[in-house]
């Protein structure tokens, strides 16, 4: 594959945790939505209010990507590992994700979006390797 910039790598992996936020935002949504809470507006707000900054993020990502020629993609997902393609300017390589480090991240970033704390206590990157 073409050398990746940092830009770029830290691009593609928000390409692979915002639409994870994303669902997470949206089940939570429901169950409050069906909960037996008395004050479920504030709550509803709040998710929603991230839910668009999660949202508003995710279109600046998704075109920087497509400015770059880069393509991301769920290949295969097992108990253990995510395998996501990475084609970058005509060129293909894939990933394994190991699941809990996916969760974990995921989790970073919901932090980040609830509370504006940094979203990598680890970095992002240390959980990818080349698939063989």
């Amino acid at each position: 594959m073409a050398r990746v910039t940092k830009q770029a790598q830290t691009m593609i992996e928000q390409a692979i945790y915002l639409p994870m936020v994303l669902k997470i935002l949206k089940r939570d949504l429901q169950i409050i939505e069906t909960s037996e809470l008395k004050l479920k507006r504030p709550y509803q707000d709040l998710i929603k209010d991230v839910f668009k900054k999660v949202e508003r993020d995710l279109v600046a990502v998704l075109t920087y990507l497509q400015h770059e020629e880069i393509t991301v993609n769920e290949v295969k997902r097992d108990e253990t590992f995510t395998m996501y393609r990475f084609t970058y300017k005509g060129q293909e390589e894939r990933h394994n994700y190991f699941n809990p480090r996916l969760k974990k991240q995921t989790e970073n970033l919901l932090t980040y979006y609830f509370f504006q704390k940094n979203p990598y206590s680890v970095s992002p990157s240390a959980d990818s390797s080349p698939a063989q």
